[in-house]
């Protein structure tokens, strides 16, 4: 497979053509892949992730997560995932989870997972895609595609060479971050990958008493930015202590909430 050799940003040529896609390991038959990006980090793109692969699970789905954040993984952590991943002749073999989600990551590889990982643009995306040729991933039916922030060589990477059939964009409600989704969305039509929703981390605060949802940063717009891009799945999330310390604790599997179960249906939908 050829590699695409021009600047994407300027040019009209389909790189999302299916010719470009890379094979999957021989033993691995992933139905669907669904990536999960932010035009920029801190938002809570991995915690989304998590939960989302958690709700499909709990559904009776058989699914995965393929950490592409390489140089700042955290699915490992969330689900109190530790040691590293097996490997034989045939190729590499996930981790599982509790409840039974398979999970690759960069940390899993590591002697010391806080040990940095200082290595060029390139070799990322060499990684990244080792995750989807050489990892014996089973059957699965949902495939979560964890991506670093932004546009550059790993979501692209992800567009070009995984059949991918749909994004999940996470934001959060300050204006600044509104305005950088954008850059997310124009990436995703450049690319020809469909979007199936938009969430809004830390978008309102609920009193603990009267139940009320007060909104820090302005109340309605995660569904103006919907809106604006025509995306119709929008969820919000609550600031919520208890998502952070599940997080922290590994115990992400055990979260309660009902926030996700908009998305999760369309996501469920594709099958």
């Amino acid at each position: 497979m050829s590699e695409c050799s021009h600047d994407c940003s300027s040019c009209n040529k389909d790189c999302s053509s299916k010719s470009m896609v890379e094979k999957p390991h021989e033993l691995s038959r992933v139905k669907k892949v669904i990536g999960v990006v932010s035009g920029k980090g801190g938002v809570g793109k991995s915690m989304v992730t998590s939960m989302l692969a958690v709700t499909l699970n709990r559904r009776g789905n058989k699914v995965g997560i393929m950490d592409a954040d390489i140089t700042g993984p955290s699915i490992p952590k969330m689900f109190g995932l530790s040691g590293k991943l097996d490997c034989d002749s045939t190729g590499l073999y996930p981790a599982s989870t509790k409840k039974g989600i398979k999970a690759v990551s960069v940390n899993l590889l590591l002697d010391d997972p806080t040990s940095p990982v200082v290595w060029r643009g390139p070799v990322i995306a060499g990684m990244v895609k080792q995750f989807w040729t050489d990892v014996i991933w089973g059957d699965l039916d949902f495939l979560f595609v964890d991506m670093p922030p932004g546009t550059g060589d790993v979501p692209l990477t992800v567009f070009q060479s995984l059949p991918v059939d749909g994004i999940v964009i996470v934001t959060s409600p300050q204006e600044l971050v509104s305005m950088i989704v954008e850059k997310a969305v124009n990436m995703a039509k450049l690319m020809n990958v469909p979007i199936l929703g938009l969430v809004e981390n830390l978008s309102y605060v609920e009193c603990p008493k009267c139940k009320e949802k007060i909104y820090p940063f302005g109340e309605g717009k995660a569904k103006d930015t919907a809106e604006k891009f025509g995306i119709s799945a929008v969820s919000e999330m609550p600031i919520k202590k208890d998502f952070a310390m599940q997080a922290d604790k590994g115990l992400i599997e055990l979260f309660e909430g009902d926030e996700l179960e908009g998305i999760a249906n369309v996501i469920e939908n594709l099958k």
